[in-house]
């Protein structure tokens, strides 16, 4: 098996973990907290969001942090440090006997993470560019799906086992993950003697810093939408089925769609921005899934919802894999690791930000108008990114010569 090949199935596994270690929480963390003390309705969701938005806003100072540590000491000791890492964090959090020591984990988890950011750098440099797409299409369905799949996992456990199962279990895969990437993944790395840049010079080094900084938003804009429903679809599926019977099942099932959608899909699309450019797929991706959401404020059973919801992951299976394609397009190879981590920050920032947009605008204004919203964001991406990405002159050319090869 070629090098690139195996340390992709290494990383696709340990980066589907860290998803659903990442986000097993949510279905389980209000009721854990309950547990732990927290005896009034109006405190338990106070902390359960701090406790869940904590992780990200601290992963997203520190995305960037690991991405400049990877350019500088290796991807392979960034993949072992936060698989470790998170194994120990998370599995202690089973332990934990009050609300702050929980709150404190996560924020420590937050602090660690840079597991993705390190796996895509490694399969981004160590990959050839014939199967770089394929490789990077297939790498971005690991943790698309491990967050979609992760409330489904955790709540599924801690009802089977009990709460505390959900972390430890999270921990040990986490541990498996670390051992595989010890044995397993190889890095042709050759350290340079040259001065880390500090992140003025990093950015004054950038090439195309416009074109770069409208894949930071795409990427920020595609977390919103993924997560703007992750606080109203089981209040949503409990309104238009009609009967509170197994809404919790329903729930996990309609988050698993766009997982499993982008499994299925993502590969292909790489493997279609080789030939045809990824300025054209992320621009095709873009408008389908803001039109994909428009459909889904007017469903009338649960059952629709998850055909919408699998659609639109068929249209957000072409975006992650082609901002990456195109990252690694316009980045110098020294700082691939730096602008893989602030995009990986702007990725945070949307799964808290959508979070917070899609509670926000269903208390102000309904559940519905959730979908119009991130439908009107996604479209307006889109636009954007038709001047500043498809029309580029610098891409056009690269997708052009990728297709002529």
């Amino acid at each position: 098996m070629p090098i690139w090949k195996r340390n992709l199935i290494v990383c696709w596994f340990g980066m589907f973990v860290t998803g659903v270690g990442m986000s097993q929480i949510a279905p389980i963390l209000p009721l854990f907290i309950k547990e732990l003390g927290a005896d009034h309705a109006e405190s338990v969701a106070q902390l359960s969001g701090i406790a869940f938005g904590v992780t990200f806003i601290i992963s997203a100072i520190f995305s960037p942090i690991w991405g400049k540590a990877a350019d500088k000491y290796g991807r392979k000791p960034m993949l072992l440090r936060a698989s470790l890492g998170m194994a120990l964090v998370v599995g202690c959090m089973g332990f934990a006997h009050n609300v702050y020591v929980l709150i404190g984990l996560r924020l420590l988890q937050g602090v660690i993470t840079g597991y993705s950011t390190a796996c895509t750098t490694l399969i981004a440099t160590q990959t050839d560019q014939e199967h770089s797409g394929f490789a990077l299409g297939t790498l971005s369905t690991a943790n698309i799906a491990g967050s979609l799949l992760g409330p489904t996992v955790g709540g599924f456990i801690g009802e089977s086992l009990g709460l505390r199962y959900s972390f430890f279990l999270t921990g040990a895969l986490l541990f498996i993950a670390f051992l595989a990437t010890v044995f397993f993944v190889k890095e042709n790395f050759v350290r340079g003697h040259q001065k880390t840049p500090n992140f003025k010079e990093v950015w004054n080094a950038v090439p195309e810093k416009e074109l770069t900084v409208t894949l930071f938003v795409t990427f920020f804009v595609l977390s919103v939408a993924l997560y703007s429903v992750e606080p109203i679809i089981t209040v949503y599926i409990t309104q238009i089925s009609g009967h509170a019977g197994h809404v919790a099942l329903l729930a996990g099932i309609t988050f698993s769609a766009s997982g499993l959608a982008n499994i299925v899909a993502a590969p292909k699309l790489g493997k279609l921005s080789d030939k045809i450019g990824a300025h054209k797929v992320i621009f095709a991706a873009l408008i389908a899934a803001g039109i994909v959401f428009i459909p889904q404020a007017f469903v009338r059973n649960a059952w629709q919802l998850m055909g919408l919801r699998f659609l639109f992951g068929l249209a957000a299976a072409g975006l992650i894999p082609s901002v990456n394609i195109l990252i690694k397009k316009i980045t110098p190879g020294a700082l691939t690791g730096r602008m893989f981590g602030f995009n990986m920050s702007a990725g945070y920032l949307g799964v808290f930000g959508g979070a917070v947009l899609g509670g926000q605008v269903a208390a102000w204004f309904g559940i519905r108008d959730v979908f119009f919203i991130t439908s009107v964001l996604l479209l307006l991406n889109g636009i954007w990114v038709y001047f500043r990405v498809y029309r580029n002159p610098i891409l056009q050319g690269a997708g052009l010569s990728q297709k002529n090869e």
